[in-house]
């Protein structure tokens, strides 16, 4: 017993003895390798800073140019006359590009977001991971890829010339459709797949159908991401001008019908008055873009607010 308390107590101090002689919390704090992760971490720190200002200020700057330039342009003759000349001359006003923006939008949307959601509620909740979901996967996929002036070019060829509606809204709002499928469909998906399995079980467990349970609780937790695909698609659609090139022409006029009508819009006029050296072009050309970056923001804050209460369970 002796013996081993002898080998106790000396364990004992050799523990004690070897924390007195390591190295205390100043010395490690004064060491090189801490200096170095301290000024690694500053070099993180400020690059992690620097590269979101790299981006941001020239898109702010572009924006105050946009914005600055627009308001200064912005008069009441300007906002309810109609283009004179188109690219020819430059001049008039934007009424009839500023309806027939939103009316080619509000077609596309309506005709987009219920074939998106659907679609995508369909392969998130009762396709499970079939052929044929993944072939609708993969074809959202390529047109997500294709290049927009493409599919203006295919509504060119089947629309306007071989189902002979001409350049028309309808032609341009089905076009930007098939550009806003993809995006709203794949949001719809992956924020559907994001509620939690348990949501669905405790449902299904309380004598809820799949139905009700979609409708009720997935949807309503899926909404925020829906909502967003929905903007980003509208977004997208907004700022197009190649597929409205091919589809929609130009008019100088309030559309009046949806087939074998040319169409006005505003991104046609950014696009054409730019390159005329006309003082008065270039500033339908810069109110064109304030009045698009309007749209957009309007759009988006008139959806959050509006769909808000529709988030709460």
């Amino acid at each position: 017993m002796s013996q081993t308390k002898q080998i106790e107590d000396s364990a004992e101090e050799d523990r004690v003895s070897g924390r007195r002689a390591g190295p205390s919390w100043d010395s490690l704090r004064k060491s090189p390798s801490y200096r170095n992760r301290r000024i690694k971490d500053k070099v993180i720190k400020i690059l992690v800073i620097a590269c979101p200002m790299l981006v941001l200020v020239p898109l702010l700057d572009m924006l105050y140019m946009f914005v600055y330039r627009g308001a200064q342009a912005m008069t009441i003759e300007r906002l309810t006359t109609m283009t004179v000349g188109g690219a020819a001359l430059g001049g008039g006003g934007l009424a009839n590009a500023i309806v027939g923006t939103l009316l080619i939008i509000a077609l596309s949307t309506l005709f987009a977001v219920p074939i998106g959601v659907f679609a995508g509620v369909y392969i998130a909740e009762f396709s499970g991971n079939n052929r044929f979901s993944q072939m609708i996967r993969f074809t959202a996929d390529v047109l997500a890829g294709v290049p927009s002036i493409v599919l203006g070019y295919v509504g060119f060829l089947l629309l306007v010339l071989e189902f002979g509606w001409g350049y028309s809204a309808l032609a341009a709002a089905l076009t930007l459709t098939v550009l806003m499928f993809p995006y709203i469909l794949r949001t719809t998906e992956l924020s559907i797949r994001r509620v939690p399995d348990s949501i669905r079980e405790g449902a299904i467990a309380l004598g809820s159908t799949k139905t009700d349970m979609i409708n009720r609780l997935t949807l309503r937790f899926a909404i925020p991401g829906i909502l967003t695909g929905i903007l980003l698609a509208i977004s997208i659609s907004v700022g197009e001008t190649a597929p409205l090139i091919y589809t929609a022409g130009f008019g100088n006029y309030i559309p009046s019908a949806l087939l074998h009508q040319q169409v006005g819009y505003l991104t046609g006029i950014v696009w054409s008055f730019s390159q005329i050296p006309s003082a008065e072009a270039h500033d339908l050309s810069y109110l064109s873009s304030f009045l698009l970056i309007t749209i957009v923001i309007i759009i988006n804050i008139v959806a959050r607010v509006g769909l808000r209460k529709f988030t709460k369970i």
